[in-house]
């Protein structure tokens, strides 16, 4: 579509009657940050004058505001943030924002603009970051040059720029981020890049452009924090273009709607004359893998290697002692010892994340690795009978490791005992086979983090969280309880640091008033999407100031005892249950309605019973529940009999007292 055509088609709805939806129709929305309100997609011409002047971010798109004046937003003076994406805005005058003393941030992206005014961004003392995405902008002399010294990041992608010359006197001192990417640049000159060499550690992006050629020497004068050319299809030029550069970061990966490169090893001869620290070379094939390959990446710290079609890494790597970081995810390895992990000694962090092939861990595939301190396997088919120590020989510094999503996995006491230091587990939805009646985790006493969600957990088994001493958080989510209770005696008794607890969806019906009583530290209860009555709220009686989340349950009634217990906590959500919103609940209504500041969830907090009140949010629920016409009536037949009884009595009294004178 044109530039000023959505304009022209939406002044011809409103000249046939079809108005514009405004303030009094539908009101902008606070959000829960101080002084934030959302006000989009309101069919808005003009700011709401139910907007407080005080409003410091502002979210302002998919309105229509076609032309922006110093009038437009006068009256929001402490604005510090104000997003317009995609309000038709075609013109900014002059002076629009010269109120704005502290605007910081400015959106304008999926404007439509013709003109910029050159002292339009006039007044703002810092303004920082510019989004101009997708204005159709095509020469970087469009942009007001004014007011812009302070200027950390700015995002051009998306448009038709072929060019990035900016203006000899163009303001890049500050320029931390420079976004150009998908636009139309195919060369970097020297000259092209002059300005920017007042920028220090300059993120630069050009992925999307596929570049053709750089001018030798164009990046030389420059120190760069990361270089981006992402779908560049001729990746020898974008490596000879940056001989005798700077970077710590190289992008030059692909994307999952392009065709994979296929790369040979003389392409990476460029990386010899390049100082970087980090290269991305995701959805590439390199044909002629061979240990030559890497003579050029003995520099490197971080080598991202994702979807390059490897089914081994070649043996006899020399030189790669600096590299802390490898990324294999998305490769079709057989067993884990063909990535040949001796090549890379100094590794830290290793991944082999959504493996194609089902892969096979072999037996100290990675004891090489002393120095590993993080390892992620998910997602990769992986199945042992016997787990972990063989598998993990020699990972004595291990500090997180990542088995999830993967298929049944046996656990053999001590199943970690090669890795004392574990700090972090996840085992999500991989199948555990416990061998033996002992704790697979008992020596793991670094331990804090362990994700046990959706395991199919033996939970009756009370030893099989034993030594976990310095475990805070625990997530148990759709692993199921005999008989559908917690009872007394359970496997938490022993985990006396824990301070979050996840045990929802898993088909609870009851929990035992004294099932987490040696659990004093927990300040996060998820019990949500379970099938739990409000008496279960007395297990946690003991506990003050906690988040506790018990929404999607069969709660119907509150038991007025249980408040108190309910009035200790911080944070509750209680939306999604079946309440009851009558008189058999009153006191719990009352008190609800009174701690509402409480309460997270409360538009999904609502009545079910009775049928009249079905659907009614809980914080609008009146209810009389004083003494009915039928309870006046029986009252006053009551004192009546009371009264004609009284009555009855003296008479018998004074009759028998004249009688016996």
């Amino acid at each position: 579509m044109a530039p000023g055509t959505s304009c022209f088609l939406l002044a011809v709805m409103l000249s046939a009657g079809c108005k514009a939806i405004t303030s009094s129709e539908q009101m902008c929305t606070e959000k829960e940050a101080n002084n934030t309100y959302n006000c989009e997609n309101l069919g808005l011409t003009e700011v709401p004058n139910t907007l407080p002047n005080t409003t410091e971010f502002l979210e302002f798109g998919f309105n229509f505001l076609p032309t922006l004046e110093n009038t437009t937003f006068s009256r929001l003076i402490d604005l510090i943030f104000l997003d317009l994406t995609r309000c038709q805005i075609n013109w900014v005058h002059e002076d629009t924002f010269q109120n704005h003393h502290q605007l910081n941030t400015i959106v304008l992206t999926g404007n439509p603009l013709i003109f910029m005014a050159e002292t339009s961004l006039n007044g703002p003392k810092s303004l920082k970051h510019l989004f101009l995405i997708q204005t159709g902008i095509s020469n970087l002399e469009f942009i007001p040059m004014h007011n812009l010294e302070n200027l950390e990041s700015l995002h051009l992608g998306s448009n038709h720029i072929s060019s990035i010359r900016f203006p000899e006197n163009f303001p890049t001192q500050n320029l931390k981020v420079l976004d150009f990417q998908n636009n139309a640049i195919h060369y970097l000159s020297s000259e092209d890049m002059h300005v920017l060499e007042q920028a220090t550690n300059l993120s630069l992006n050009f992925n999307g452009n596929d570049i053709k050629g750089i001018e030798p020497g164009a990046f030389h004068s420059n120190i760069f924090q990361s270089l981006k050319f992402g779908g560049t299809l001729n990746l020898s030029v974008v490596l000879k273009g940056l001989q005798n550069s700077t970077t710590q970061s190289l992008w030059l990966g692909s994307y999952e709607d392009t065709d994979d490169q296929d790369l040979t090893s003389a392409m990476f001869d460029g990386l010899c004359e390049i100082s970087v620290e980090s290269i991305n070379l995701q959805k590439h094939y390199i044909s002629d893998i061979s240990s030559a390959t890497f003579r050029c990446f003995t520099q490197l710290q971080e080598l991202d290697l994702t979807a390059n079609h490897l089914n081994e890494l070649p043996s006899g790597i020399e030189g790669m002692k600096a590299l802390k970081k490898l990324v294999l995810n998305v490769n079709h390895f057989d067993q884990l010892c063909q990535i040949n992990a001796a090549s890379f000694p100094s590794l830290t962090d290793l991944s082999v994340k959504g493996n194609i092939r089902k892969l096979d861990l072999g037996a100290g595939c990675l004891e090489k690795l002393e120095n590993l301190q993080k390892l992620d396997l998910s997602h990769s088919d992986i199945e042992a009978s016997d787990c972990c120590n063989l598998q993990l020989k020699n990972l004595a510094l291990l500090q997180y490791l990542n088995l999830s999503y993967n298929e049944p996995l046996g656990l053999q006491s001590q199943a970690f005992k090669e890795c004392p230091r574990l700090e972090g587990l996840d085992l999500a939805f991989t199948h555990l086979y416990i061998k033996g009646p002992q704790s697979p985790f008992q020596n793991l006493y670094h331990l804090q983090v362990l994700n046990l969600s959706h395991c199919l957990l033996d939970t009756s088994n009370q030893h099989f969280l034993t030594g976990l001493v310095g475990l805070r958080h625990l997530n148990l989510q759709g692993n199921h309880f005999q008989d559908r209770s917690i009872s007394k005696t359970n496997l938490l008794q022993t985990l006396s640091s824990l301070e979050i607890l996840i045990l929802s969806s898993c088909d609870l019906l009851s929990i035992d008033k004294q099932a987490f009583q040696s659990l004093r530290k927990l300040s996060h209860v998820d019990l949500s999407y379970n099938s739990l009555m409000g008496n279960s709220i007395d297990a946690l009686s003991h506990l003050q100031g906690i988040y506790l989340n018990m929404a999607a349950n069969d709660i119907h009634i509150v038991p007025s005892h249980l408040l108190p217990t309910l009035s200790q906590q911080s944070t509750i959500n209680l939306s999604h249950n079946p309440l009851d919103c009558t008189c058999s609940n009153i006191h719990f209504i009352t008190w609800y309605k009174e701690n509402l500041q409480k309460f997270e969830g409360s538009e999904d907090t609502k009545c079910a019973t009775p049928p009249s009140l079905r659907g009614v949010k809980l914080s609008d629920v009146k209810l009389s529940c004083g003494i009915t016409a039928i309870g006046i009536f029986f009252l006053v037949v009551f004192l009546f009999l009371v009264a004609s009884l009284l009555i009855f009595l003296v008479k018998f009294l004074l009759r028998w007292k004249y009688q016996h004178i």
